[in-house]
């Protein structure tokens, strides 16, 4: 199915069932809403596993016997609530079984949750499908880690067709959730990272008291401690006074390459916003199945039986 044929979502959300002139339910349509969730967790954990925009949604795939999944790779530690995408993904068969596919509600899924948190609304396409094969060997060939260098960063970002303002804008979601102190204990210990701003320190070195923190768990620090569940250019500001938790926040407000975009959307939301939009569109339309191309599943975590 080429590009262009595609569905664009609406701005309402309920799932319905158009009838045909006969009465029977033959075709199923499907709309999207900003419909807020009924399991309010107080935290940007929810919305976790949404952040990570997946054509395929090869990221909800379980593991086999034969191979590993890439949500259950160090690269994904942290990643939960899986279980809020089945719960969609039960209410969307009831009503429309074998039409709406995992990675489009993977995908907007996300997007509600970026307008739940004060982020922007953004039209998105659907009509993916359905990925039969979690590629977790090649997840580090294509996804940047946090302690990486910018070029690479740069490089992985550009390869998607993402630009360097929109890459800046994507980094800006650093705004809500939280860190694991597995991810940044390497900045405080032995030694803390001298360029990190000593008023942050305390705090950090209080919620990761240990230099080799147990991965179960839950130690973590807000990445915004200003406006943790709000998606805003507070980010920007934090990052330009050394507070950014991770190296990959530190090396975006410096990098000559970057730091002008920092400024620039630490100054203006709506311009952040719009880039963001802009960059998320690009993300979501990267190399999806469509067509005949792949499955729609019928149950996220597992691919169907043939």
């Amino acid at each position: 199915m080429p590009i262009r044929a595609w569905r664009t979502t609406s701005t309402r959300t309920r799932v319905r069932r158009r009838r045909t002139s006969s009465g029977s339910r033959s075709s199923c349509c499907t709309s999207v809403t900003r419909t807020p969730p009924s399991h309010g967790s107080g935290t940007s954990s929810t919305t976790a596993p949404l952040s990570r925009v997946n054509c395929d949604a090869s990221l909800l795939l379980d593991s086999t016997r034969r191979s590993l999944s890439e949500k259950e790779t160090d690269r994904s530690f942290g990643q939960r609530n899986f279980r809020y995408l089945d719960t969609i993904k039960e209410a969307v068969e009831r009503e429309c079984p074998g039409v709406v596919s995992c990675a489009d509600i993977l995908v907007l899924s996300g997007r509600e949750g970026i307008a739940a948190l004060g982020g922007p609304y953004i039209p998105l396409k659907t009509g993916r499908r359905d990925g039969r094969k979690s590629r977790a060997e090649i997840l580090e060939q294509y996804l940047p880690d946090h302690n990486e260098s910018m070029t690479v960063v740069l490089d992985r970002f550009s390869k998607m067709g993402i630009d360097t303002p929109g890459l800046v804008a994507l980094l800006g979601s650093h705004s809500v959730g939280r860190t694991h102190c597995v991810k940044l204990v390497h900045r405080l210990y032995p030694e803390v990272d001298p360029v990190i701003n000593p008023d942050h320190i305390g705090h950090m070195l209080h919620k990761c008291p240990d230099p080799i923190p147990d991965p179960k768990a839950v130690q973590y620090v807000r990445n915004d401690r200003g406006t943790p569940m709000i998606l805003d250019n507070n980010y920007y500001r934090n990052i330009l006074d050394n507070k950014g938790l991770l190296l990959v926040d530190h090396q975006l407000a410096t990098d000559k390459r970057t730091r002008g975009y920092v400024k620039k959307m630490a100054k203006s939301q709506e311009y952040f916003f719009k880039e963001f939009s802009r960059a998320l569109r690009i993300l979501t339309e990267n190399n999806p199945l469509t067509g005949d191309e792949g499955e729609i599943r019928l149950q996220c975590s597992v691919v169907n039986k043939h």
